[in-house]
């Protein structure tokens, strides 16, 4: 049974964008802000997925800046570390999740083992860039330690999913970011995940190495 497929890898892409950015409202945002929307909506395959994506008034200069500088990249799961590109950066990101001092603090703690890894990024906070597309804890608690005095990252990438806590984990984050003085890229309500937040930030590398769509 023969099937008839575009096989070119470069065609696919080109293709992919070329419809998104038919399907896809970008209009008011800048160059850059359109390339994340647009690997957003092709992580997802929905374009209207779009209107709900939220950017800080400097989100993508500070993302860029920071990625450039080879920034440390904190992860709150494996799979969204293993979905930033590694040809585009020059360090593996962070992640704690499966650190045994984070595993046995949440058994000490009865919290969960994603809220116990962000204790653990203390060290690389500063000017960092934070990708959390899985954990609304995560993202919650990187919000309280900000809030007690702790080091802010140049950007967080705040795409938590799910039905407990995801919606409002990212509304906390939008609501408060101007009041806490950070950057923030994120996708209000229940969708998000590891692919939409690990295609936002290699959106922004793709920017640095003059990749556009």
């Amino acid at each position: 049974m023969p099937f008839s497929y575009e096989v070119d890898p470069q065609n696919i892409e080109q293709e992919s964008f070329r419809q998104i950015r038919q399907l896809t409202d970008l209009s008011g945002l800048s160059r850059e802000q359109q390339q994340v929307v647009m690997r957003i909506v092709h992580s997802v395959g929905i374009p209207e997925v779009a209107g709900a994506v939220r950017f800080s008034d400097n989100a993508c200069e500070n993302g860029l800046a920071a990625l450039a500088d080879n920034a440390p990249i904190l992860c709150d799961v494996e799979m969204v570390k293993q979905g930033i590109t590694k040809r585009m950066i020059q360090q593996p990101p962070y992640c704690y999740l499966n650190d045994p001092e984070a595993i046995a603090l949440a058994k000490t703690t009865g919290e969960t083992r994603s809220m116990a890894a962000v204790q653990l990024w203390k060290e690389h906070l500063a000017g960092s860039v934070v990708v959390i597309g899985n954990a609304p804890t995560a993202l919650f608690r990187l919000l309280e330690l900000i809030e007690q005095g702790g080091e802010r990252p140049a950007l967080i990438i705040g795409m938590p999913v799910g039905f407990v806590g995801a919606a409002e984990s990212k509304d906390a984050l939008w609501e408060c970011h101007r009041q806490l003085n950070i950057e923030c890229i994120t996708l209000l309500g229940r969708q998000g995940g590891s692919a939409v937040s690990s295609a936002t930030c290699n959106a922004l590398l793709r920017c640095i190495r003059g990749e556009y769509y």
